[in-house]
């Protein structure tokens, strides 16, 4: 077996799906029309430029009389708009959404029914885990689109050429590079994603499932004990803003005022100027890419766990794509959804770092030194507690919050046990 597609297959596989009564479903509208417009959502720059021209194309040649419009929307979308969107008499007929988000959108009824077209899709060639992240109620409501880990990324004219063996050795080292300028490790503090990690890595959970309750683990040992060390971080290896996200990561290492970089493994493109990145319409700095005094050398690695030769698990992160059940053109949604589940769509996706939806198109992966950690790391990687209601905790932006609150030097303990509450409250209502 192919090493690198031995790895793929496990992502997500730590995901659990939720049983219970979804709400959506249905056929197709009875009437549609001939001719039209189609509206596909894609969340983010993620989906390269590529295979935005080959759907759009390829649509429009495949369906007479009818063209393809995508919309990028933002993360902020998906959590605060795309419910009143897809409830709409004027909803999208194609989105992406995150794979923590699928089933909650699904529970509320708002993706249609495609489990009929799951062979046509690509049936065992999906990736399991997305297929795990939509399926509820034993019917599948989203399709994989593509997966992600995060790897960190290094230059070794800032860190050298010793690299940390545990995650302990990384804490360290990071401090070590800091200075008033530089964080060794670039950690702002609503970067939950990147946060996960250090709770897992000593055995704390984020929630987990008593019969239909949920318990809410952060204030456990394991977790304190992750989050103690995350503290560390905010407090002695990064100048990261407190209260900032990731996005401008990327920027701040190719402005050589970061040691290491953790972030979704496709961001080399960004960091090598193959995919320049930032939004200048919305204010953002354009980056075309390191200077080559750091782009040359990129380096990237699996983040290391507690003991040498593991590595910390991390979050399977990644994107489904849906059919919204109130889309008045279910048919050409379906024919568009097949096509972004296609072979030559699924490679411009992989030739971009992403993880493909379908296992095969995984040769289409570069190989460098970040697919292959994204391999190693992805095979020890976790998921977010599948409830339906794990959607609200995401967009409540409570576990962002708490996390400010640790970087700014509250009382870890304290913090962790109020955040279980807050999270308890969503999941179990």
């Amino acid at each position: 077996m192919n090493k690198k597609l031995g790895a793929l297959a496990l992502v997500g596989a730590s995901a659990v799906v939720l049983a219970g009564c979804a709400g959506g479903g249905g056929a197709a509208a009875p009437s549609e029309a001939a001719t039209g417009d189609l509206t596909v959502w894609l969340v983010g720059t993620d989906t390269p430029q590529t295979a935005r021209d080959y759907l759009k194309e390829t649509f429009e040649e495949e369906n007479d009389g009818w063209t393809l419009t995508i919309e990028e929307k933002t993360w902020a979308d998906v959590s605060d708009t795309y419910e009143a969107a897809l409830s709409s008499n004027d909803a999208p007929d194609v989105v992406e959404v995150g794979n923590t988000q699928a089933i909650g959108f699904a529970d509320k009824g708002l993706f249609l029914d495609i489990s009929d077209m799951e062979d046509a899709l690509g049936g065992d060639d999906l990736l399991p885990g997305l297929v795990e992240a939509g399926t509820y109620d034993d019917s599948l409501w989203a399709a994989p689109y593509y997966a992600g880990g995060r790897v960190v990324f290094y230059t070794p004219q800032i860190v050298g050429d010793t690299l940390p063996a545990t995650l302990e050795e990384y804490v360290e080292k990071g401090a070590e590079l800091t200075t008033a300028t530089v964080s060794g490790i670039y950690a702002p503090g609503r970067d939950w994603y990147n946060a996960l990690p250090y709770v897992w890595a000593n055995g704390g959970e984020i929630a987990v499932q008593d019969g239909d309750v949920w318990d809410a683990q952060f204030g456990s040992p394991e977790s304190v004990k992750g989050l103690e060390m995350l503290q560390d971080v905010y407090e002695n290896a990064t100048v990261a803003p407190v209260d900032g996200n990731e996005r401008l990561g990327n920027i701040a290492f190719c402005a050589g005022e970061v040691g290491f970089l953790s972030t979704p493994a496709w961001a080399e493109g960004n960091l090598t100027g193959a995919w320049p990145w930032g939004d200048e319409a919305a204010g953002e700095e354009v980056s075309n890419g390191c200077p080559d005094t750091y782009a040359k050398d990129l380096g990237a690695f699996a983040l290391p766990g507690l003991e040498e030769g593991e590595t910390a698990p991390i979050f399977a992160g990644g994107s489904n794509v849906a059919i919204a059940f109130k889309s008045d053109a279910q048919t050409k949604a379906k024919a568009a959804l097949e096509i972004m589940l296609s072979t030559g769509y699924q490679e411009l996706l992989a030739e971009q770092g992403l993880v493909p939806g379908i296992i095969s198109a995984a040769s289409a992966l570069p190989d460098t030194d970040s697919a292959k950690a994204q391999a190693e790391a992805l095979a020890n990687s976790k998921f977010t507690p599948a409830s339906p209601n794990w959607g609200e905790v995401e967009a409540a932006l409570i576990i962002p919050d708490a996390l400010v609150r640790i970087a700014q030097g509250e009382d870890v303990q304290t913090v962790a046990d109020e955040l279980d509450t807050q999270i308890e409250d969503i999941l179990n209502k």
